[in-house]
């Protein structure tokens, strides 16, 4: 009797070894497949504010090289090589940021449109102070400018300067961030493929961290 109980015993404990062994590759199995769930996506502008701005961003660039392409000057090729230089590093930045690289929102603002409300409460005898987006260069100093436009960066260095497909070199304009309330009075320097595009520095000045589009932005004309 004593034999068998022994046996009996052994067997019990390898049964429960083998048991605990089983369980614990199906606990592994389990965590492995957690963490496989848990693997980042790659996001797109849909779901991502930063990705959405970095999109737009290189969608402008691209923009602007399309417009230099079809009529070249003599600057042409030594804006185009800047262009593709700063869209280099957006991809860059999208890379970074878990972004689909390479993805491009080329005409931004038409995915923004007035607010309806803001719209009707506009007199019409005051629409040519706050209308301009197709006309900007003829806007009067001090009046707001691009209604519904969004504002992203450019991607280019330097010290705070802006870039335009509206305004002539020289302009001056005020960028407002309206959710953090902060502003920038820059120069336009170059031309874009938006009605205002920021560079890097001036950017920095106004977004909110870790955004790379200004949803919300009032763009005024102030020289």
């Amino acid at each position: 009797m004593s034999r068998r109980r022994t046996l009996g015993t052994k067997k019990t404990i390898a049964l429960l070894v083998g048991a605990a062994a089983v369980a614990g590759g199906g606990a592994f199995a389990m965590a492995g497949n957690s963490n496989a769930s848990q693997t980042p996506q790659t996001l797109s502008a849909g779901n991502s504010t930063v990705c959405q701005g970095l999109a737009t961003a290189l969608g402008n660039n691209q923009k602007f090289i399309d417009g230099q392409r079809a009529a070249p000057d003599a600057q042409s090729a030594a804006r185009i090589a800047n262009r593709e230089a700063v869209i280099a590093q957006i991809k860059v930045q999208q890379k970074a940021s878990g972004c689909t690289v390479g993805e491009s929102a080329q005409d931004s603002q038409a995915a923004q449109p007035t607010q309806p409300s803001q719209a009707a409460s506009t007199p019409a005898a005051n629409t040519g102070n706050t209308g301009n987006a197709g006309n900007g260069g003829a806007a009067a100093s001090g009046q707001q400018v691009c209604n519904g436009s969004t504002v992203t960066l450019s991607g280019e260095g330097g010290a705070p300067a802006a870039s335009s497909n509206q305004f002539p070199a020289g302009t001056k304009l005020k960028v407002t961030n309206l959710d953090n309330n902060k502003s920038i009075t820059v120069q336009v320097t170059s031309v874009s493929g938006s009605c205002v595009l920021l560079n890097n520095a001036a950017f920095e000045q106004v977004r909110e961290p870790g955004k790379f589009l200004i949803r919300r932005a009032v763009i005024e004309k102030v020289g």
